[in-house]
C-alpha cells in the first residue's frame, strides 16, 4: 500500500503575528555542516518472526520437517471416518544431506469420497486473498504401488470450503520436484485456513520439502511479502544493516549466520536455530538480503561474524580465528566480486551477475558482551585482512561511545563505531539536546545501529513488557523524533542510523521484544506512530545542516536545506500536552515563499495503532499561508511537525 495516501492534503494552518516567546530560530546564513547522504536506513534481524512468518513470503511453517526432531510440528493428519492413515518423521529417507528428514504419509484406507493426508497450519494461518494465484513446490517420492495423484489445496479450518486446489501425479521411487499453481476465486480475506495434501487411494508418500508462496514483490521467486516491502520502501532508506543483530552471532559458533549455507536453491538450505527461540529456514539468505537492498534502492551494510556468540563462546584471535576471517573475505567477494572471482561467479550462478555496491562492513555485533575482552584483537585481525584486500571499505567497530572507554577498540582506529540506545521516551527528550556535542569530530564516524524509545516505566527486556502492545504509542514516537532531530543536527558525524527492531508478528507467541516499528499478521500490516515519525523525517531532509537555537520552550528540533532548490525542512517536536504558540525566526534567507506545507503527527500521547486500528495515528499534511522570516506557528499538543519552506534567491 502507498502510505502517502494516509496524508490529508489541502487543509490550511493559521499563522498569527510574531510572539515574544517561546522562540525557535533557524540561521540559514551559512551551512553548519553536510547532512550524511546515508543518514536514514533500516536494521534487520530474525526476531519476532521478522523473516519466517514475516517479510519472507513463505507460507508453510516447518516446510522441511526440521523444526522438531521428535514430531512434525505444524503438520497434522487429515482423514475422515472411512479413511485411515499415519504420519511420521523419517530420517532414513532424506532428500539430501541438507534436508535430512522427510515426512512419511502412509494411507491404508481411502477412496475418492474419503481421502486422507496431511495439513499445515502456516504461520498463524494460511492467508486467503480473493482472485489470487499461489505457487506450491513439493519434493516427493512414493512407494512402488502409488504414482498419484495428490490433491493440493487451501482449505478453510472447518473443512467446509476449498479456496483453491490442484493435482500432481507421476510420483516414483526417486525424489522429484513438482510445481503447481493454486488460484482462489471470490472469497473474503481470511487467515482461518490451512494447506492440505491428500491421497484418494492407499499408498506411502514421502515429502522432502513443501513450499507455498503468494504473489511476491516484483514476482521474485523465493521473494518478499508485497505489503511489508512496500512499507519499508516507503521510508526511502539509504542502507540496510543485515543480517543482525544477534542473528549474525547466534547463540553458539555453530548456530551463527553461516552465509555459505544460505545461498543456492532452497532445497540446499538446512536452516539453523536463531537466538530468539525458533528455527530459521535460511530462505532469506545472503542473496535475498542483497536483492532486498536493491528493491529499496538502498545499499547493503554488511555485518560479518567476528568470533563471538551470545552464550559466551568466542574464537581466540590468531590461527583459530583465521578461517572466520577468510569466510568474511569470501562473503565480501560474493557481494562485490566480478564474475571472474570464485564467489562473484557463484553469485552470478545464483542469479545476480552484477556486483552489489558496498562501502561499510561491521565486524561482529555488540561485542561489549564478550567477557574474554578479546574484541580489540579480533577486530584488528578482521580489519587488517579486509583493508589489505578491500582498502576502499570502511570497517565498523561494534563498541562505540555509548560504552565505557576501556571497552572500546584500542588496537586499531575504526573508521566508524556503532552505538545502541534503548531509552525511555523521557530519557531521549532529556539527552537529545546535548547529544554528540562533546564528540571528537576528528574521531571515528558514528553509526547508531540500534535505537528505539519505549513508553513504559520498565525496560523492554523486563518480563512485564510481554503484556504490552507489540508496537509503541505516540509518546514513544515523540522521544524517537527528538532523538532523530539530534542525530540530524549532528549528521556531519552521525553518518548512519536505524531503528530496531523493525518488524513484529503480532500473533500470540509471535514476538520476543517490544517496541517494534511495524506490526502484522498473516493478512495485513500497520505502521506504529514511530514508523510515521521516521517516514516524515527520512522523506524530508536536505543536504545542508542549518544551525538552530531555541529559547523559553521545551520544543526540540532541527533544520536542513536542499542546496539545489533552497527548500528548508524544519522539524519540530512538542512533547507537552498543551499547544505552544512558537515564534519562528528564519534568518539568512533572501526571501521566503508565502506558502509552505506542514506535515503533522499529533494526538493523545497514549494513542497508538494496531492490527485492528491501523490508522488511528497517521500524519496529515496542511498548507501554510503567510510565511515570512518571523511568524508564529501553533504547535499542537503532543506533536511532531515537519515544515517545508520554499526560499527565493
Amino acid at each position: 500500500m502507498k502510505l502517502l495516501n494516509t496524508f490529508l492534503i489541502g487543509a490550511t494552518v493559521a499563522i498569527s503575528s510574531p510572539a515574544a516567546s517561546p522562540t525557535f530560530t533557524v540561521d540559514a546564513s551559512r551551512p553548519a555542516g553536510k547532512v550524511s547522504p546515508t543518514l536514514y536506513g533500516l536494521m534487520t534481524e530474525e526476531i519476532n518472526h521478522s523473516y519466517d512468518g514475516g517479510l519472507y513470503a513463505e507460507l508453510i511453517q516447518n516446510r522441511a520437517f526440521l523444526d522438531n526432531a521428535a514430531k512434525p510440528v505444524h503438520w497434522s493428519l487429515v482423514k475422515g471416518d472411512n479413511s485411515a492413515a499415519t504420519i511420521a518423521l523419517d530420517s532414513a529417507n532424506a532428500f539430501n544431506d541438507k534436508l535430512t528428514t522427510s515426512l512419511r504419509l502412509t494411507v491404508t484406507q481411502a477412496d475418492k469420497k474419503h481421502s486422507a493426508g496431511v495439513a499445515n497450519d502456516g504461520y498463524w494461518g494460511i492467508p486467503v486473498q480473493p482472485k489470487t494465484t499461489y505457487r506450491a513446490s513439493i519434493i516427493a517420492k512414493a512407494d512402488s504401488n502409488f504414482s498419484g495423484p495428490l490433491t493440493i489445496a487451501i482449505v478453510s479450518d472447518d473443512g467446509k470450503k476449498v479456496y483453491a486446489a490442484g493435482k500432481i501425479s507421476g510420483l516414483a521411487a526417486d525424489w522429484k520436484k513438482f510445481e503447481v499453481t493454486l488460484k482462489t476465486g471470490r472469497a473474503m480475506p481470511t487467515t482461518k485456513a490451512h494447506f492440505v495434501i491428500t491421497m484418494h487411494q492407499p499408498g506411502t508418500v514421502w515429502l522432502g520439502l513443501v513450499s507455498l508462496f503468494p504473489p511476491t514483490w516484483n514476482g521474485q521467486p523465493n521473494g518478499f511479502r508485497k505489503d511489508l516491502l512496500q512499507m519499508l520502501a516507503d521510508l526511502k532508506p539509504k542502507f540496510l544493516r543485515f543480517p543482525g543483530g544477534n542473528y549474525v552471532e547466534g547463540d553458539t559458533v555453530e548456530t551463527r549466520f553461516d552465509w555459505k549455507k544460505t545461498i543456492g536453491p532452497i532445497e540446499e538450505r538446512h536452516g539453523h536455530p536463531c537466538p530468539w527461540g525458533y528455527r530459521s529456514t535460511d530462505g532469506l539468505g545472503l542473496l535475498e538480503f542483497l536483492n532486498w537492498c536493491e528493491d529499496m534502492k538502498a545499499e547493503p551494510l554488511l555485518a560479518v561474524y567476528a568470533g563471538y556468540s551470545l552464550k559466551g563462546m568466542h574464537v581466540n584471535p590468531g590461527a583459530e580465528l583465521e578461517p572466520f576471517v577468510q569466510d568474511a573475505l569470501d562473503e565480501i567477494e560474493y557481494v562485490t566480486g566480478d564474475t571472474n572471482t570464485k564467489w562473484g561467479a557463484k553469485r552470478a550462478k545464483d542469479g545476480h551477475p552484477a556486483p552489489f555496491p558496498l562501502h561499510y562492513v561491521e565486524i561482529g555485533n555488540e561485542d561489549w558482551f564478550d567477557k574474554s575482552k578479546s574484541y580489540s584483537a579480533r577486530f584488528a585481525q578482521f580489519a587488517d585482512a579486509i583493508k589489505a584486500k578491500y582498502p576502499q571499505l570502511k570497517t565498523i567497530s561494534t563498541i562505540g561511545n555509548d560504552q565505557p572507554e576501556n571497552m572500546r577498540v584500542s588496537s586499531r582506529k575504526p573508521d566508524m563505531t556503532d552505538e545502541h540506545y534503548y531509552r525511555s521516551a523521557d530519557e531521549f527528550l532529556r539527552m537529545s539536546p546535548g547529544y554528540a556535542k562533546k564528540y571528537d569530530r576528528s574521531g571515528p564516524e558514528i553509526f547508531v545501529g540500534e535505537w528505539a524509545a519505549y513508553e513504559t516505566p520498565f525496560v523492554p527486556w523486563d518480563r512485564r513488557s510481554q503484556k504490552e502492545p507489540p508496537t509503541p504509542n505516540l509518546k514513544a514516537a515523540l522521544g524517537d523524533a527528538a532523538f532523530m532531530a539530534a542525530m540530524e543536527r549532528n549528521s556531519d558525524l552521525i553518518k548512519m542510523q536505524c531503528y530496531a527492531p523493525l518488524l513484529v508478528n503480532v500473533n500470540p507467541g509471535g514476538r520476543q521484544w517490544r517496541p517494534n516499528l511495524i506490526g502484522y499478521d498473516a493478512l495485513s500490516a500497520y505502521g506504529s506512530p514511530s514508523y510515521y515519525a521516521i517516514q516524515m523525517f527520512s522523506r524530508n531532509v536536505g543536504d545542508e545542516i542549518i544551525a538552530t537555537a531555541s529559547t523559553e520552550t521545551a520544543i526540540q528540533g532541527c533544520a536542513t536545506r536542499d542546496s539545489q532548490t533552497g527548500e528548508v525542512f524544519l522539524k519540530l517536536v512538542n512533547p507537552q500536552t498543551n499547544a505552544v504558540s512558537l515564534n519562528l525566526e528564519i534568518k539568512g534567507v533572501h526571501a521566503l515563499a508565502s506558502k509552505g506545507s506542514a506535515i503533522i503527527l499529533a494526538g493523545n500521547p497514549d494513542d497508538s495503532n494496531s492490527i485492528t486500528q491501523p490508522k488511528r495515528v497517521v500524519p496529515v499534511t496542511k498548507m501554510l499561508r503567510g510565511v515570512k522570516p518571523g511568524f508564529t506557528y501553533e504547535m499542537p499538543p503532543a506533536s511532531i511537525v515537519v515544515l517545508k519552506l520554499e526560499t527565493h534567491p
